[in-house]
């Protein structure tokens, strides 16, 4: 007989490797620790409260924007990178990923350089805070976050450091119909790949839909 407890171990297992590191910026919190009232489903970071001027990560960025690396954990999944300004940051009301957002084939390193959204202008010492979320093919979203300065003597990561892996690439998804163009360079200055073609089309339908709303709802 499977006693009780292997049972609940293979329950649980799935779960834990579809979420997700935020390793640059530095997170918050590592939301993978036993012991924690963390959770990566809760909105809008995971229920790790933001670091102030005397606790908590807070990592320089440059002014213009700049490396982002996540540890991705799904064959597949939707990326959403935003920023929101301030100390206390409730809304992340910039998009890093727009206009809309990323489809990210393959587990593993993830490193890209991001500009600001043009017009956004920003001062050394300004405080702010980088939302990271993804969706997979359950609909069910996942959060970390980082707390960021921007200075002006900052820069982003070395390419030693910032590293996509091979078998992780990425399209921005322009809209509902699936229409997508390859993403960026990642830091290394690899292009990326991906197709939506081996998507299962009934998941993306209803995320796309889902993650849209979601979008719309953040950049009023």
């Amino acid at each position: 007989m499977v006693s009780a407890t292997l049972l609940l171990t293979a329950a649980i297992a799935p779960l834990a490797s579809a979420h997700f590191n935020l390793e640059y910026p530095v997170w918050r919190a590592n939301t993978l620790e036993s012991g924690t009232n963390y959770s990566q489903w809760n909105y809008p970071c995971a229920g790790v409260p933001p670091a102030t001027s005397t606790s908590g990560n807070r990592t320089d960025w440059p002014l213009k924007g700049g490396s982002v690396k996540l540890d991705l954990h799904h064959p597949w999944e939707y990326l959403f990178i935003n920023l929101g300004l301030g100390v206390n940051v409730t809304n992340f009301n910039y998009t890093l990923t727009g206009p809309t957002f990323w489809n990210v084939s393959g587990a593993g390193t993830l490193c890209v350089d991001l500009p600001l959204p043009k017009g956004l202008t920003m001062s050394d010492g300004q405080e702010g805070s980088i939302q990271v979320v993804t969706v997979g093919a359950s609909g069910s979203a996942l959060y970390n976050c980082a707390d960021i300065t921007f200075r002006a003597n900052a820069t982003t990561l070395s390419k030693d450091e910032c590293k996509t892996d091979d078998k992780v690439s990425f399209v921005q998804v322009k809209g509902p119909s699936g229409n997508s163009t390859e993403g960026g360079e990642s830091a290394d200055g690899k292009k990326s790949g991906a197709s939506l073609a081996g998507l299962n089309k009934v998941a993306l339908t209803a995320v796309v839909g889902m993650t849209l709303s979601f979008v719309t709802g953040m950049v009023l």
